[in-house]
């Protein structure tokens, strides 16, 4: 199942974190460690539609559609901004602070994000 979807041109990069998790064994298993939680993103496009997927870093290690089994943390943001995020082109604390991104569950869960979406900065071509 592809978890691209071409209303929101920067879900391309949850192919690259899951093509990333599943490369490597121990590179997955480092992921769960330091993750150790469901994140889950809601996109809105610039047609003002929404669409969630979720990295599972609690058991699996793997990406998925849909917000995922009760997400330990749901950022929501828009597909332009999750874009420059991924491309390494924007700071998540600054979208945050300037109400771009907004964050439910865990705050402090969702610093662990960095270093997973740095590997997908590698793999996707946004």
């Amino acid at each position: 199942m592809s978890l691209k979807n071409d209303k929101f041109p920067a879900s391309a990069a949850f192919e690259a974190i899951n093509a990333s998790l599943q490369s490597s064994e121990a590179d997955r298993k480092d992921a769960i460690k330091q993750g150790n939680a469901v994140f889950a993103f809601t996109l809105k496009n610039k047609a003002g539609e929404t669409e969630s997927w979720h990295i599972d870093l609690k058991e699996k290690g793997a990406v998925g559609a849909g917000p995922g089994t009760k997400p330990t943390v749901t950022l929501s943001l828009s597909d332009e901004d999750f874009g420059k995020l991924v491309a390494g082109q924007a700071n998540a604390q600054r979208l945050f602070m300037s109400g771009k991104l907004k964050i439910k569950g865990d705050v402090m869960k969702a610093t662990k994000m960095q270093p997973i979406l740095q590997k997908a900065q590698t793999k996707a071509k946004l």
